[in-house]
Order: structure tokens, then C-alpha cells, then sequence
């Protein structure tokens, strides 16, 4: 039990110092503690813990977009799914080409036969002997059209896997950089939110320094404090925002829980925006969807011949060579006039295989599969004029955001003199206390746009980068 109390006197002294660091970012006086921290180290656990937690850390990965995006595709399930589905996929392929190749065989086989008497010969007709021992190799070859056409189904389905395999790589693509970057935004909105704190706090102190002085009204002093009070609040929303979007991206890129990383600070280079042409083509050439809807299509006409190939014929041929005798060797056991005899031998047979009847199943399964490419080819005439769309709709977000942030950077830097400006008339009583904070609220808004808007270019290039495969970075 003492062990016990020991850890829990260490975890209220963690929290009570939190607390403390927490305040003091935010503007605030942390409470006078009634137990100084050196108490604590009276138990010898309580201090091996206090000597642990102040040893050096473990320094920070830093990570690029590149960093996060192969750490992402190793880590995520959906992404290493459909990898497995395309590998799949392909060994489909592998099993349906290597059907339409000769296949070959040993086979061993013993047989006994209750025997008759010896005018009678052997008692079942269909064995050859007493006992008879097959050893043979034995080469067998099938050729049909549905064999032919399940190769080309399989090999139009590896494709189409292979190409949703790419759609859900591009689909991680745009959840990293949405993830990455948010958090880069988060981080930036924490240093406005510290800064928006300091103002506040600073604005106060001038309130009561020129209250006392006799210069301004006391409601000018609760202004200030309400808007002081107001900016604390959003800095803790802040630092509560940048820890989610932390873990968040922790969760995405590392396999087991991690948080000592930190991310390259890229946010607000500069990255161009390809030409509309040049999307297009990339579009047309290299886009996963229509990739995988024609793939798909493909199968399903496939699927088609080879519900047709039930009314032909198929042909089979087989060639044995070993051993079928009375005896387990290579040579018969007696000599017949005088010469050995030896049991291998070859033989050959060819099948041919003509469908008659059967109650209109073939019919059946042609007309299922005229269904199913039916639907497919809607679906590929589908993603074609969603393609179409996709390139317009998506290059115009981009283009809006690129457009908007120069704006957004301007008002920013503009908020920010503008409240300097604001604050200096107010200590000379040319502003009142409310255009002091309209400037502040102002230069919050402002800034956290400006974060916004570059998070939202970012994430519409990413988008552009699932329809041309092109990954635009700095």
C-alpha cells in the first residue's frame, strides 16, 4: 500500500505542475502550491520515477510528406487489402494460364481380384488380371474455349485489381496530406492562439495601468478582461486541437502508438498549380477508376464467351507411358520363347466431348453474363463522365484556392498591423476599447483563414493528384 500512495503522490505532483505549465502559457498565475515538490521525494521509488522522467528524451523524428506517406501505406489495412486482393488477383491469372498448358502425372496404383478356377480365368471382368500394378506417367491436355476465355477473364480481372489497388494508394494519398497538414495548421493556429493570449493579457495590463491614472473608464478594464478571458479559452481549444491532430496522424502512419515526431514545416511553400491541359491528359492516360471500370467490362465479356463455349465441343488428349502387369517391375516375370519381356509400354487416347442437352442451362448462364457486361460497360460509361466532371470540379477548387490564399496571406499580415496600429491610437485615446477588440478578433480570424485556406489547396492538389497520378510537392 505504501508503494501504491507513493505513485499516486507522484501522478497529483505531475498533474498539479501540468496544470501549472498550462496556466502560465495562457496568461494565467498558477496557484501557490501547499506541498513543495522536494516533499515528495521522500519515498525511494517516488524519486528513481522523478530522476526517469527528467532524463534526457529521445530526440524527435522529423517527417516529411514523403516520410508520412511510405510509413502510411505500410501501416494502412485498407491500402495493404487491396494490395492483397491485386496479388490475388494475379496468382488467378498464373492458375488459369498454367490450365491451359499440359499437365503431368504419376500415378501408382495396385489391384486384386479374387481369382476363379483356372478354366474360368480371373472372376471380374473389368481388371486385367489376378493382380495388376499400373505405374504410369501420364500427359493430359485439355483445349476448350472456356478455358481460353477464363485465361483473359483473369487476366482483365488482375488489371482491374491492380488498378483499385492504385485508387485506394491515391485515396491514402489525400487522407495523409489532409492529416499532415492539418496538423501543420494546428500548430500554427497554437502560436496565433499564444500570441491572440499574450495581446489579451498585455491589452489588460494597459486597461488597468490607464485606469489608474485616471485616462479610461473601469468597463473599459472588464472589456479587456471578458476579451483576455475570451483568448485564454481559445488557446486552450488550441492546444486541444494540435494534441487530436497529433494523435490523429500518429494513429495513420505508425504502426504502434508514438508521438515523439514532429513535422517538416512546408505549409505555406510555394507549390504551382499544373495547367489545366496537362491534368487532362494525365487524367486520360493514367486515371484509376476508368482504368478499373474497363478492366472490369473486359471480364465481363469474357465471362460471356465462355458461358458460349457450353454449345462446343471441348477435346481432351492423354499419353501414358509405364508399367500395367500382372507383376511390380520392370521386366515379366517368365520369358516367353525365350526371350524377356518387358511390362513398359505406351498408350494414347483422345476425348472429344460433344454437349447434347441439359435443359437450358448454357442458355442460362449466357444470359447472366449478358447481364453482368451489360452492367459493367454502364458503369465504365459511368466513371468516363465522371472523369469528365471530376477534372473540372476539382481543378476549379484548386484554382479558387490558390487564388484565395494570396488574399488570405494579406489580410493576415494586414490584421496584424491594424491591431498594432489599433492599440497604439488606443494608448494615445484616439481608439475606443471595442476597436481595440474588433482588431483582435480580427487578427484570430484572419490568421486561422489563412491556415484554412492553406490546408484546403494542399488537399485540392491531392485531389488532383487521384485523377493524373501526379503528386505536386515542394
Amino acid at each position: 500500500m505504501k508503494t501504491k500512495h507513493a505513485h499516486f503522490i507522484v501522478i497529483l505532483a505531475g498533474g498539479a505542475a501540468l496544470a501549472a505549465g498550462t496556466a502560465a502559457s495562457a496568461g494565467q498565475q498558477p496557484e501557490a502550491q501547499a506541498t513543495p515538490p522536494v516533499a515528495v521525494a521522500a519515498q525511494p521509488e517516488t524519486a528513481a520515477a522523478a530522476q526517469k522522467t527528467t532524463s534526457p528524451a529521445a530526440p524527435r523524428l522529423r517527417l516529411t510528406l514523403q516520410d508520412a506517406l511510405e510509413r502510411a501505406r505500410k501501416n494502412s489495412t485498407q491500402y495493404q487489402s487491396a494490395l492483397t486482393d491485386s496479388g490475388v488477383a494475379r496468382q488467378d491469372r498464373f492458375q488459369a494460364g498454367a490450365a491451359l498448358l499440359p499437365s503431368v502425372n504419376f500415378n501408382n496404383q495396385a489391384l486384386y481380384t479374387q481369382s476363379s478356377p483356372a478354366d474360368a480365368g480371373i472372376r471380374f471382368i473389368a481388371n486385367n488380371a489376378v493382380h495388376e500394378y499400373i505405374s504410369q506417367a501420364n500427359v493430359h491436355e485439355a483445349i476448350d474455349l472456356a478455358s481460353v476465355a477464363g485465361f483473359r477473364r483473369a487476366s482483365a480481372s488482375a488489371a482491374a485489381a491492380k488498378a483499385r489497388a492504385e485508387i485506394a494508394s491515391r485515396g491514402l494519398v489525400v487522407t495523409v496530406v489532409q492529416s499532415y497538414y492539418g496538423l501543420a495548421a494546428a500548430q500554427e493556429k497554437l502560436e496565433t492562439a499564444r500570441k491572440g493570449a499574450e495581446e489579451g493579457d498585455n491589452f489588460l495590463k494597459l486597461t488597468q495601468s490607464l485606469e489608474q491614472g485616471g485616462e479610461v473608464a473601469h468597463s473599459d478594464v472588464i472589456k479587456a478582461e471578458l476579451q483576455a478571458q475570451d483568448r485564454r479559452r481559445q488557446l486552450l481549444e488550441a492546444q486541444l486541437g494540435l494534441l487530436n491532430a497529433r494523435l490523429d496522424f500518429a494513429v495513420l502512419i505508425f504502426p504502434d502508438f508514438n508521438d515523439n515526431f514532429e513535422v517538416a514545416d512546408d505549409l505555406h511553400a510555394s507549390v504551382a498549380l499544373p495547367a489545366l491541359t496537362e491534368v487532362q491528359q494525365r487524367a486520360a492516360q493514367e486515371n484509376p477508376d476508368v482504368r478499373a471500370a474497363l478492366e472490369t467490362a473486359r471480364a465481363a465479356g469474357h465471362d460471356v464467351t465462355a458461358a458460349r463455349a457450353g454449345y462446343l465441343p471441348s477435346l481432351s488428349f492423354d499419353y501414358w507411358y509405364g508399367i500395367d502387369a500382372p507383376n511390380f517391375g520392370v521386366n515379366y516375370p517368365a520369358k516367353i520363347n525365350g526371350q524377356n519381356v518387358t511390362n513398359l509400354g505406351a498408350s494414347a487416347s483422345a476425348t472429344l466431348n460433344i454437349p447434347i442437352w441439359n435443359w437450358g442451362a448454357t442458355q442460362s448462364r449466357i444470359k447472366q453474363a449478358e447481364l453482368r457486361r451489360d452492367q459493367a460497360k454502364r458503369e465504365f460509361s459511368l466513371a468516363q463522365r465522371k472523369l469528365l466532371a471530376e477534372i473540372q470540379s476539382l481543378y476549379a477548387e484548386a484554382e479558387t484556392a490558390l487564388n484565395e490564399l494570396s488574399g488570405l496571406s494579406r489580410s493576415s499580415e494586414l490584421a496584424t498591423e491594424s491591431l498594432r496600429l489599433t492599440i497604439l491610437r488606443y494608448k494615445s485615446g484616439e481608439a475606443t476599447v471595442l476597436e481595440v477588440v474588433d482588431s483582435q478578433t480580427t487578427f484570430a480570424q484572419a490568421s486561422a483563414a489563412y491556415q484554412d485556406g492553406a490546408v484546403r489547396y494542399r488537399v485540392a492538389l491531392a485531389n488532383l493528384q487521384t485523377l493524373t497520378g501526379a503528386l505536386t510537392t515542394p
